[in-house]
């Protein structure tokens, strides 16, 4: 654009009412790392709002818009003797197109970044997407339901589809594609006899891991040589495994490249899974358990692969416990939580890595349109086994861990003996056994059906179960005992020795209350106990408010 094309362009912009999504008005210079962050933020709000570009201009006042120049010479700035716009446009990824001018208006310096909007995949400046919000910057991670709504449309282009002209046939692994071809049979056995009579430039295409004879990001990731790697960096297409003791202790590790068509068995074989048996009360055969079903397990490291944020250059890690399997994978949850995900039983409206998803759904490797994680939930819940856990605390990470121990007996008996169960009851149920939150509603739901008992929070399994599974005792130890009852062992306790003090009847009742009370909520138990009695006349202090010498009044 020439001067008059600028000048005209800035006052186009400076009629906008207010600063908004894809305009950036500053009055002077700011730092490189904002810069960078405002470039991912007005290219990712252009796409959302379906404008071309995104604008940040320097040497506009805020919010009267008036032309007040600046010193920023944006052409000539350097970060540690590189050229600002070059450094810029390396710390951005996808390397997305942005134009600096400078011009005269009037005779005021303006600096403007024109920034085209993304058309592959959210813009991250040093490996973290931002938006804007009205006119403030945010993390696009801490609003999913802007992040989904860019990735619908960017659905036609995303990077997993990206071909790579550099690479060729030679670049993929030959034991990879004969398992490739494996799998696709067994997905699609009715295409068993045309997949052997296809050549391998035919048999990649109809997978969906070639695009027309060429290789994408999605060949190098699933069935790339391992020194093939370098076409797709600076993206990383690898998975970490670590092995951890009761201690979290690091006990060892390794890393799997491409392949990872091949490398995910490789990594599933390093994982111990350990059988041992299950005696419930009243059955003659015990129930035998492998700690996890090779199949959740299976599933939870396809999904890091088909759902990982490339773009943010890290590893896929799985973390082994004794306990537990933890399955780490950057990039927020699209989707949005997990309930709506299990609730609908559908695949998602947006993929990630689309090109990629579908891949893998040929290849046998996802269940991409028979709802994965909710057939994991369904998995679990038939092998009485707690449910998985999504930790979405991290806006730029999914956290899956699978459990690999029992952690409650009445949740196991439960399951075992009510199979007419629905996932969601049994899901409430699991949050139960781990000590979370309910709310109020949920626990509503629980109570009507008898399945809880207990004063929030500390809610647990109701004498209902206790009936199912057998163990009235364990109900009766976390219910406690009724309250005259442990009125009548501390006038017991006076009238075999006169008198009580608080301590005495401390020392009496601390350890039969139930044992999911903390020692503060037992002593105002028993402190409501005591004052309960004496207001009803049970018993009475004739020593003083500081030091109380409970008595039988009719001593």
């Amino acid at each position: 654009m020439n001067e008059s094309e600028l000048r005209e362009l800035l006052n186009e912009l400076r009629a906008l009412p207010k600063e908004n999504e894809w305009v950036e008005f500053k009055k002077d210079y700011y730092e490189p790392d904002l810069i960078g962050e405002y470039i991912s933020a007005l290219s990712n709000s252009a796409c959302l709002h379906s404008r071309d570009k995104g604008y940040l201009v320097f040497g506009i006042e805020d919010e009267t818009h008036s032309v007040k120049g600046t010193v920023f010479k944006p052409k000539i700035k350097k970060v540690r003797g590189e050229e600002l716009e070059n450094w810029l446009s390396r710390q951005l990824s996808p390397r997305i197109d942005f134009t600096i001018y400078e011009f005269l208006y009037g005779s005021e310096h303006i600096a403007l970044f024109e920034i085209d909007a993304t058309a592959a995949t959210p813009v991250k400046f040093k490996g973290v997407a931002y938006i804007r919000v009205g006119s403030l910057k945010k993390r696009l991670s801490e609003y999913p339901e802007k992040e989904r709504k860019i990735w619908n449309k960017l659905q036609v282009i995303d990077w997993s589809s990206q071909v790579i002209e550099s690479a060729s046939f030679d670049d993929l692994d030959p034991d990879a594609i004969l398992k490739a071809r494996d799998e696709y049979k067994r997905k699609a056995p009715q295409h068993s006899d045309d997949v052997d009579n296809w050549d391998d430039v035919t048999f990649l295409n109809k997978a969906g891991v070639t695009k027309n004879g060429k290789i994408t990001n999605t060949s190098i990731i699933l069935l790339g040589r391992p020194e093939s790697s370098h076409h797709i960096s600076p993206a990383v297409a690898e998975v970490t495994w670590i092995l951890k003791d009761e201690n979290r202790n690091s006990k060892g590790g390794l890393h799997f490249g491409p392949p990872l068509i091949l490398n995910v068995e490789r990594i599933l074989g390093r994982i111990r899974n350990l059988n041992f048996k299950y005696l419930p009360d009243a059955r003659l055969f015990p129930v035998e358990f492998n700690q996890y079903d090779t199949w959740v397990i299976r599933e939870a490291l396809h999904n890091c692969i088909a759902h990982q944020d490339y773009g943010m250059h890290g590893r896929i890690i799985i973390i082994e416990t004794p306990d537990q399997l933890i399955f780490e994978n950057l990039g927020s949850f699209l989707p949005g939580s997990v309930e709506e995900v299990i609730r609908r039983n559908a695949p998602p409206d947006v993929y990630r890595n689309w090109f990629l998803a579908q891949a893998m759904d040929k290849l046998n490797m996802i269940e991409k349109f028979g709802g994965g994680i909710y057939k994991m939930y369904t998995t679990q819940k038939k092998r009485y086994f707690p449910l998985p856990d999504y930790d979405l605390s991290n806006p730029d990470k999914v956290v899956v861990k699978i459990p690999g121990k029992l952690m409650d007996e009445n949740y196991t008996r439960l399951l075992i003996e009510r199979t007419d169960l629905d996932l969601y009851t049994v899901i409430l149920l699991d949050k139960v056994q781990k000590k979370k939150q309910l709310n109020e509603e949920e626990r509503k739901f629980l109570r009507s059906k008898k399945l809880i008992e207990g004063k929030f929070p500390n809610i647990f399994v109701s004498a209902s179960i206790a009936e199912v599974t057998e163990k009235k005792a364990q109900y009766i130890k976390y219910r406690g005992l009724k309250k005259k009852h442990y009125q009548d062992l501390v006038v017991d306790f006076i009238r075999e020795n006169g008198s009580a003090s608080r301590r005495d009847i401390d020392d009496l009742l601390m350890d039969i209350l139930p044992p999911i009370l903390t020692e503060r909520q037992k002593k105002n138990k028993i402190m409501n106990l005591i004052n309960g009695m004496s207001k009803t006349s049970i018993i009475e202090n004739r020593g003083s408010r500081k030091n109380p010498k409970w008595v039988l009044p009719w001593s």
